[in-house]
């Protein structure tokens, strides 16, 4: 019955409601009148000849009663396929209520009713999608305390073993002492870089966050960070080639937090790229925005490291470095700290990597 609906273009739950009880009631009264039509075959003479008030309400609530009856069950009959569909979907609801985001509702209708299970199913998926990203986050931050914890207790064991020494006086000669205060000093570094990323990560995610906005010229601030940057990649057998647009562009940025942007990429690709090797760079004005690309090859990432490599708390393995016992390993937040700088410019970082070979893409809109 549906279906026939369907074929006359009636949709429209209500219009579905009003045909099937129409057509319920005309059903009704066919039926009434057949059934009506031969029962009065058999006691209409007996009615005729006993007319009394028993006899009439017998005549009038005999053929009603029949009408209503047959009107109830063939309305039944007939919107039963709504029914059944409105208890499968209520089933849903319940499962999907139950923790289930997996569960569906059935979609096999085009009226209201379907309209509803598409909304259901969609609350269903975001609320996988939402559970499923806490999960990560959770899993994530997890693996971001273990990673961090290491990390800190690493330079700190090793400064409290080197101050023993030095507190029970166990050095023989001066170079010794020189060496071991030097060795304290550059592992309180190190543990002084990791407590300013964490610090640095945790003000530029916060919704306080604010830009300390300047007219900068960009050509000449990167063509500074990329001559300081060439002989540190030298000392680790990697050369650094540029290219910079032909005209200066100024433009409104915070200068402390780009530099610290393009920083963290070029360490990155230092950390990350394979000996000997070329780190390449290039920047060009594109649809009113900077976008700098810095390309290197190194070991190939998996498709879930290239899928996390920008999510917080996330934190690559440092076996793919190159180099770690020269470069130190890190925290896992640089890549995270550069796409926040990005963003709250307006811009983006990317990545598009293909087999080792990676293209970071970092876009900032110039605004004057």
């Amino acid at each position: 019955m549906h279906r026939v609906l369907k074929l006359f273009g009636i949709s429209n739950l209500r219009l579905k409601l009003f045909w099937l009880m129409l057509l319920s009631a005309i059903l009704a009264l066919i039926f009434t009148y057949l059934v009506w039509g031969i029962a009065f075959q058999w006691v209409g003479e007996w009615i005729q000849d006993n007319i009394n008030s028993f006899t009439i309400s017998v005549f009038v609530m005999l053929p009603t009663s029949i009408f209503l009856l047959s009107f109830f069950f063939t309305f039944l009959l007939l919107t039963r396929p709504i029914i059944r569909f409105l208890q499968k979907t209520i089933h849903s609801i319940s499962v999907i209520a139950a923790g289930n985001f997996e569960e569906r509702a059935s979609v096999d209708r085009e009226d209201e009713l379907g309209t509803v299970a598409v909304h259901i199913n969609s609350m269903a998926e975001r609320l996988q999608i939402q559970r499923e990203k806490e999960r990560r986050d959770e899993r994530n931050r997890m693996e971001l305390i273990t990673g961090i914890s290491h990390d800190l207790r690493t330079p700190l064991t090793s400064m409290i073993g080197y101050i023993h020494l030095l507190k029970d006086r166990s050095y023989r000669t001066e170079t010794e002492y020189d060496r071991y205060v030097e060795h304290t000093y550059h592992q309180a570094i190190r543990l002084q870089k990791r407590i300013d990323s964490l610090f640095e990560y945790t003000r530029l995610t916060s919704p306080e966050a604010k830009l300390q906005l300047q007219q900068i010229y960009f050509k000449e601030l990167l063509h500074q960070l990329l001559t300081e940057f060439q002989p540190i990649a030298a000392e680790h057998d990697l050369a650094v080639s540029w290219t910079l647009p032909d005209s200066e562009t100024a433009a409104l940025l915070d200068p402390d937090k780009m530099v610290r942007a393009i920083d963290n990429l070029l360490m990155n690709a230092l950390k990350f790229s394979h000996r000997p090797g070329e780190i390449k760079v290039h920047c060009a004005l594109i649809n009113d925005s900077i976008s700098i690309q810095i390309e290197n090859d190194g070991e190939a990432l998996s498709s879930e490291q290239e899928e996390r490599l920008f999510d917080r708390f996330y934190r690559v393995d440092d076996s793919r470095a190159s180099d770690n016992t020269l470069i130190g390993s890190g925290t896992g937040l640089g890549l995270a700290i550069a796409q926040s700088i990005a963003r709250l410019h307006g811009g983006d970082l990317t990545l598009n990597h293909n087999q080792g070979h990676y293209r970071f893409c970092l876009e900032i809109p110039i605004r004057n």
